[in-house]
């Protein structure tokens, strides 16, 4: 088992994200803002720096946290942007040894979440997908804003669609929060993160650390692991006890949250992703233990 997590919510700049992973005793990054880009787009001397600073610092990034078919690619818009990132990622990984791209699965406007665009989503994911197998790449789902976070049983489509070794499963324990659970008909409930988890575990390879829970307003409130609505401590235990052993990745989302573009403190950043990061090391060896 080993920690990192979205070091960009702890600086913009690669040698803070370097800095908060060391003073945490960590190794690895889960990359995602690099320069003004990420991995894919940035430079090929941008690049260049990245891999000296990187072996430098004895740390390493374990995954490449994409924005490939993410919440800003919606599905009724072609997918070409999305096939053209994991292009030009896949060689960079190979070159940092970086063995993990996380995606998504298209965004679905509001108004079109009844409608079925399984078969669309398959198809353009497989193509994806079938470039991370000539890459040795694997792929991993993140339960997000896209057609499959509207619900488990939109994951377990994915699965049933996409038959492949390099395509698993991320879980995010505090996206179900303030995710509507679409099935059914309107009016929607929000998704519970611990019915999602078993609903699609036998697929989980990999886990986001977010937590968080809705105030009286409806309003996310993101919060530490353990004091929302995430279900993190259950979900852990669970991965524990099945003998998980993988990457267990923060992402607090507390000061810096990613999808907004207003100011953030990078001192505020800082301090908070590293006190995350003790916060979540203490509750893992808190469950280990327990089930000891």
């Amino acid at each position: 088992m080993y920690y990192t997590g979205f070091a960009d919510e702890a600086a913009s700049d690669l040698d803070g994200q370097i800095k908060a992973t060391t003073d945490l005793g960590w190794k690895n990054i889960e990359t995602r803002k690099l320069f003004n880009g990420n991995l894919a787009s940035i430079t090929d001397a941008e690049f260049e720096e990245v891999c000296e600073k990187l072996q430098k610092a004895k740390v390493s990034f374990n995954c490449f946290g994409s924005g490939i078919a993410n919440w800003a690619k919606p599905i009724t818009e072609a997918p070409d942007s999305s096939y053209d990132e994991m292009k030009k990622a896949i060689p960079r990984m190979q070159k940092l040894g970086c063995k993990m791209v996380r995606m998504m699965s298209f965004a679905v406007p509001k108004e079109l979440r009844e409608k079925d665009f399984a078969a669309e989503v398959i198809k353009r994911l497989k193509v994806i997908v079938k470039m991370a197998e000539d890459g040795g790449i694997l792929c991993v789902h993140e339960n997000c804003m896209n057609w499959g976070g509207l619900s488990y049983e939109h994951t377990l489509k994915l699965m049933e669609g996409i038959k492949s070794p390099n395509f698993k499963l991320v879980f995010d324990t505090g996206n179900p929060v303030f995710s509507d659970d679409v099935r059914g008909s309107q009016p929607y409930r929000k998704q519970s993160a611990w019915d999602f988890y078993n609903a699609v575990r036998e697929h989980v390879a990999y886990i986001h650390i977010k937590d968080g829970k809705l105030d009286k307003e409806g309003k996310t409130v993101y919060t530490f692991p353990g004091e929302g609505d995430g279900d993190v401590k259950k979900v852990l235990t669970d991965m524990f006890k099945r003998g998980y052993d993988g990457g267990i990745s923060i992402e607090p989302h507390m000061v810096a949250i990613y999808h907004d573009k207003g100011p953030t403190k990078e001192e505020m950043m800082f301090s908070n992703y590293v006190e995350y990061g003790r916060r979540i090391m203490k509750m893992v060896d808190d469950i280990k233990k327990e089930l000891a």
